[in-house]
């Protein structure tokens, strides 16, 4: 009975981890640049004393899905997507550099320009600074380019160039905050192969269809467990009985 209750009590566990992921999936279906978490079920046999054969199945997180998402034409200046392969470099709070296809861009009150999220932009030598204009573009390779207050168009001027890069993506860990991060502190290098597109968002490639049918499939999972743990309970209630009888 114990055996039976415990591998029971273990996959129901599980089966919580597994819908934790694929609820924080369903909840980040609108997410600008969200990237969906992947996972699976493994069995692991149990060590120690018993049968050799009992074999819990455990949910193990297997990285993130990088594919591209949908894009959005918003028709808005500091909106961004990236084409193709490549990510935009950001700073986070404590001062690493980290890495999104989010390009939902905004200027800061000091003139820094940042992330949806508040996540400041990398540029050439730091995170980038945009003066105050009437008018602002961003090229293909992520260079800014702005057009100064009560100045003609001939007052262009090249302010930054947004850091873009492409490095190996099974390098690229995903962290608590949704951003993708090198090995060991390590920075990724520019690419100026990597080509943006302005006017236009990357939405979440999280599959909609997909991660509602496995929250129905992993709500049936766990509610078999618990189906489980109940008819051991009913058993040893049952033996119990039989003892007393005795």
């Amino acid at each position: 009975m114990d055996e039976m209750l415990y591998l029971a009590m273990t996959g129901a566990k599980q089966t919580e981890f597994a819908q934790a992921i694929n609820s924080n999936n369903l909840a980040n279906v609108s997410t600008t640049g969200f990237k969906a978490d992947l996972h699976s079920f493994s069995s692991v046999p149990i060590e120690g004393p018993g049968v050799e054969t009992r074999i819990n199945a455990v949910v193990e997180s297997y990285g993130t899905d990088l594919s591209g998402g949908p894009v959005n034409h918003t028709g808005r200046d500091l909106d961004i997507a990236v084409q193709g392969e490549g990510f935009i470099a950001v700073q986070t709070a404590d001062g690493a550099e980290a890495y999104t296809r989010a390009g939902d861009l905004r200027i800061e009150p000091g003139g820094l320009l940042s992330t949806g999220a508040g996540h400041l932009v990398m540029g050439d030598g730091g995170p980038v600074a945009v003066p105050p204009n009437q008018n602002l573009l961003i090229g293909g390779d992520g260079t800014i380019t702005v057009q100064s207050l009560d100045q003609g168009p001939e007052s262009l001027s090249i302010v930054d160039r947004i850091k873009l890069v492409n490095p190996d993506k099974a390098l690229l860990q995903k962290g608590a905050d949704g951003l993708l991060y090198m090995p060991e502190g390590e920075v990724a290098l520019a690419d100026g192969d990597v080509k943006i597109m302005s006017g236009a968002l990357e939405q979440s490639n999280v599959n909609v269809a997909k991660t509602l049918v496995n929250m129905i499939e992993l709500a049936r999972q766990y509610e078999m467990q618990v189906n489980v743990i109940k008819t051991t309970q009913e058993n040893a209630d049952a033996a119990a009985q039989l003892m007393r009888l005795g």
